[in-house]
């Protein structure tokens, strides 16, 4: 049970891990921990995510909290909501504590789980490793009691985001969404209808949590081959809950590290966060017209750096994208599908700009499974040999601060451990084919012989 407690979230197999007894004591523990009144509870298109609201209610209910719940609803519309005055029948105005938003994100139907935010931040890490052990430890009994009160949040959201994006009225390129039977179907038509954006098509819109045309994951290039087929001039594909977003054109299928860099020259002196994975022709472009800075990989270390920097945003390759300019420095994909349109309205020439830019030759991501005990002690080893042969492999730096990016002359290869998965994650970059193929062997043969 314990490894349902993880770096950024709770997630687990739905009654296997995720049982009533353990939902009903996340819940409880949860509301304990939030000083305000009100929390808030959305869930995504999963069959049990209804199920899962209904026992996490009862816990918080038992710790004495109101819960306001927005119904089926994307997590960025979650995050959305805790930065918000919510008008309540009767009662008036109120500000929630904390939110929890049900979902499995991409991970298979069986699996289901919580991203959760209190007084306006991220709850993760050390955070819930700790609710985890006063949850395990706890023969605390939880009682039926679904007291809610229901809120129209999503109507809130998309006129919030209609008039933030107003001048988009009438917009006429040719845009496909494919919603991947997640939540993004949820408020995408109301709001391309309400901002008159006439030519589009959505595949994939009806939230189904059985995912029956293909996995909701757009970073899996296996899983966009639906809307390549379709794409006119623009593209966009969302993830189960809608808050990693995919960005293709006829040409090319824009990274979250790439689409960072082509907002940040749009922006005035900006302060760009990304992540370890992140090409380095990002950052030294960004370097020539603002500030970047690396950090660790995940929505929740992210969140806390933008905050904490008061950068302009932040971004993850795997599509994972956070406004802190005019918006709340959460991740939020259908916001981001609307400063891209911004972006093509403004005349941006995405796939011109990208053929400007230095080449470099990179993978994708390489997963090697490994086991939940082995993933770090296997990167702390690696560390540790890269560093004592430093000087024979002509290493000019070692970055440690999310696993290892071993910076070379002409390229870099990052091995880390995956904080939601069994796996060790790699990722290796270079100015030409040759030295990309010399350091992704370089490191694979290292990486081969500590995990035997």
């Amino acid at each position: 049970m314990k490894s349902i407690f993880r770096e950024y979230d709770i997630r687990g197999i739905y009654q296997k891990e995720l049982n009533e007894d353990i939902v009903k004591k996340i819940g409880y523990f949860l509301g304990e921990k939030i000083d305000k009144e009100y929390v808030l509870v959305s869930y995504d298109a999963r069959v049990h995510s209804p199920i899962l609201a209904d026992w996490l209610i009862s816990g918080f209910n038992k710790a004495g909290k109101k819960v306001i719940l927005g119904g089926i609803l994307p997590t960025g519309v979650n995050y959305f909501g805790n930065f918000q005055k919510l008008c309540l029948d009767g009662i008036g105005s109120v500000e929630v504590g904390g939110g929890v938003q049900i979902t499995g994100s991409h991970n298979p139907p069986e699996y289901n789980g919580f991203k959760i935010t209190i007084d306006k931040k991220p709850f993760f890490g050390e955070q819930i490793y700790s609710l985890g052990d006063e949850i395990l430890s706890s023969d605390i009994e939880i009682e039926d009691n679904t007291s809610k009160i229901e809120y129209d949040l999503k109507s809130q959201y998309i006129d919030y985001i209609v008039n933030q994006f107003s001048h988009l009225q009438g917009l006429e390129n040719n845009f496909v969404f494919d919603c991947g039977n997640g939540v993004a179907g949820v408020v995408l038509r109301e709001i391309l209808d309400k901002l008159k954006i006439k030519n589009y098509k959505i595949l994939f819109e009806k939230p189904d949590g059985t995912f029956p045309n293909h996995h909701p994951d757009p970073s899996e290039e296996e899983n966009l081959q639906d809307i390549k087929k379709e794409i006119k001039e623009y593209g966009f594909a969302y993830d189960g809950d809608a808050d990693r977003i995919a960005f293709l054109d006829t040409k090319y299928n824009y990274k979250g590290d790439i689409l960072a860099l082509f907002f940040a020259k749009n922006m005035k002196n900006p302060t760009i966060i990304s992540e370890v994975k992140a090409t380095q022709m990002m950052y030294d472009e960004i370097d020539k017209i603002g500030k970047s800075v690396m950090y660790k990989t995940g929505h929740s270390n992210l969140k806390v750096k933008i905050a904490e920097l008061n950068a302009d945003m932040a971004a993850e390759v795997s599509g994972h994208i956070f406004f802190n300019d005019r918006y709340f420095g959460v991740d939020d994909a259908i916001y981001v599908t609307f400063r891209i349109m911004e972006l093509i309205k403004d005349g941006f020439e995405f796939d011109k700009e990208y053929e400007k830019l230095p080449k470099v030759y990179n993978t994708d991501e390489i997963k090697i499974q490994t086991t939940e005990e082995a993933k770090f002690e296997i990167i702390a080893k690696l560390k540790e040999k890269l560093n004592q042969d430093k000087e024979k492999l002509q290493i000019k730096k070692i970055i440690d601060v999310d696993g290892v990016r071993v910076i070379f002359e002409n390229g870099w290869g990052l091995v880390r451990a995956s904080n939601t998965t069994p796996v060790i994650v790699t990722r290796f970059e270079a100015k030409n084919e040759k030295d990309l193929d010399i350091i992704q062997k370089t490191l694979m043969k290292y990486l081969d012989e500590l995990k035997g």
